[in-house]
């Protein structure tokens, strides 16, 4: 017997129906598999994120030296920078507002720790030229191949580079300091962490480390009632480790100091004479 055509149309229009009904029941549930995996994605990326509330002051300090350092963060530091020398400008504003501007150039000899780091300065100014001497030791002057004894504001200033730099942070554990996690503080729309430093002689120093890019952008200290803050800038890569090319120093709110540096390399020969006194 011939079914009629509209039975046969009938039957058509039935199962191109339940087709229909069938694959849109799996695609809402495909799309529904794929929603809740995209949930679990977002989810398990979300707890793979560093809660910063939760960090330590020791987690902030090792990840600005891997920072500053690379991978290898404080090996790749003591290994790249066992000698510096650094080359630049050096401005000096004095209480009048006059600045006077020099010619530097800076030889450090990598130490255990900064009480056995050796550093020399010589600037040369339009009118003199002399070299500051940190031989682990104590500070003195050369002047003309003689010995003599710095002012004693020129000693502090000269000994507060060293203590309240960044090399102060990065090798905290060496210099066995303490740290502590003063909490965070967003200027100028970058988020902070105030990360105190203190060394065993009770030197202390805050830095300012971005919770971004763990740079340390500004530190601050205080010396004899004085009020510092240092600001750094122009950051660069310097075989391999991470340097800031531009520092401002302010006292009491007021820029005394600025310095740029024009060259630096690491691993030079630097020999011991240039130490000592004579």
């Amino acid at each position: 017997m011939f079914l009629s055509f509209r039975t046969i149309f009938l039957s058509v229009l039935l199962i191109g129906l339940s087709t229909s009904l069938a694959f849109a029941q799996n695609v809402t549930v495909s799309k529904e598999k794929t929603e809740k995996k995209e949930d679990k994605k977002e989810e398990k990326s979300n707890k793979q994120q560093v809660d910063l509330s939760k960090l330590t002051a020791e987690q902030v300090a090792e990840s600005a030296i891997v920072i500053y350092g690379g991978l290898l963060g404080r090996q790749n530091l003591n290994q790249i920078r066992k000698t510096t020398l650094e080359r630049g400008k050096i401005y000096i504003t004095d209480a009048n507002g006059k600045t006077e501007t020099a010619s530097y150039e800076r030889w450090i000899s990598r130490g255990e720790n900064l009480n056995k780091e050796r550093i020399r300065l010589d600037q040369s100014f339009p009118d003199a030229k002399y070299s500051l001497v940190y031989n682990g030791e104590k500070i003195f002057g050369l002047y003309n191949d003689s010995v003599f004894t710095p002012r004693e504001d020129a000693s502090s200033a000269f000994q507060n580079q060293i203590w309240h730099g960044l090399e102060g942070l990065l090798r905290y554990k060496e210099n066995e300091s303490k740290l502590e996690l003063s909490g965070r503080e967003k200027i100028m729309g970058v988020d902070f962490f105030l990360l105190d430093v203190t060394d065993k002689q009770s030197r202390k120093t805050r830095f300012y480390i971005s919770s971004r890019t763990y740079r340390v952008m500004m530190l601050e200290y205080e010396d004899s009632g004085v009020k510092y803050r240092r600001k750094f800038y122009d950051y660069n890569y310097a075989q391999g480790t991470l340097v800031p090319y531009r520092t401002v120093l302010w006292a009491n709110e007021k820029q005394i100091e600025e310095t740029e540096i024009g060259t630096i390399t690491f691993g030079q020969k630097v020999e011991d004479a240039m130490f000592q006194e004579g």
